[in-house]
């Protein structure tokens, strides 16, 4: 059994975006704006726009070793001339933190890429960390590495996500995540719904969500089962308007199946 408990650091990555030392909204967002447009050129293959991302000195580690700035623009053109003719997995970006000071930046965040359109492939999931220095009013990429989600990190990305789809109302969330034989027990009320019955309620939920919190999370892996024990506060309006705020301690047991996490299981209980 793998066991993963002590998450602070962890967690401060997967389920918040602070911020850090002299970071404004502003620079958080125009930093997640560039890593976006980052990552659209070199999917595109727009030289023009990697030679100006990338610092002089560039410096990143590959499975064969080091590579500078030449050879990543060298391999990224090579890449994507390669890859034309055929489709190619979409990598999406989020759960974004980042850290600045005034001539300096960390950007990390997870990477999910889905398989090619008539792939039945899982998605994968990593995490990438960018460093960043100002050089003549604008930000260059110094380094840059990355890496995969073990399964643990993998549970742990999953719950905020879950939490945003509550937020949404986002039925279609449960039907991607859920497994077909899953179980859900309400804090609320006690009753117990099928994976049916759940999206039933997501889609006619009528309660507006102010704030959805976890904390306290603790992950235990065993081969393709998983459970993550933590709390989650909820706050916001009922369906008649009243205002509710409440912690809820849960347990949610995931399965793997068809090489990613769904859940099957879920309980939580109020906490008085």
């Amino acid at each position: 059994m793998i066991r993963l408990t002590a998450l602070a650091a962890l967690v401060s990555v997967a389920v918040s975006t602070p911020a850090f030392a002299q970071c404004t909204d502003a620079d958080r967002n125009a930093l997640i704006a560039f890593d976006k447009s980052w990552g659209e050129a070199g999917t595109s293959g727009n030289a023009a726009v990697l030679k100006n991302v990338y610092a002089d000195g560039y410096m990143t580690m590959n499975a064969v070793g080091t590579v500078d700035k030449t050879t990543t623009l060298a391999n990224n053109a090579r890449d994507v001339e390669r890859n034309k003719a055929t489709p190619q997995p979409v990598t999406v970006p989020d759960h974004y933190v980042i850290a600045c000071t005034a001539g300096t930046a960390t950007i990390t965040h997870r990477s999910t890429t889905a398989a090619p359109a008539g792939s039945s492939a899982a998605p994968t999931y990593g995490r990438s960390i960018h460093f960043l220095e100002k050089r003549g009013g604008k930000w260059e990429v110094v380094s840059s590495t990355g890496h995969a989600l073990s399964p643990q990190q993998q549970l742990v990305y999953m719950e905020p996500d879950w939490n945003d789809a509550v937020k949404a109302h986002n039925s279609g969330w449960v039907e991607s995540n859920y497994a077909s034989f899953s179980t859900d027990v309400s804090s609320r009320t006690g009753l117990l719904e099928t994976r049916a019955q759940t999206i039933e309620s997501a889609r006619n939920d009528k309660m507006v969500y102010d704030l959805l919190e976890l904390s306290d999370l603790g992950i235990r892996v065993e081969g393709d089962v998983g459970i993550v024990t933590g709390i989650n506060r909820v706050k916001g309006t009922d369906a008649q308007g009243k205002a509710f705020d409440r912690r809820v301690r849960f347990t949610d047991t995931f399965i793997k199946q068809d090489g990613r996490w769904q859940v099957w299981a879920t309980q939580g209980t109020i906490i008085q």
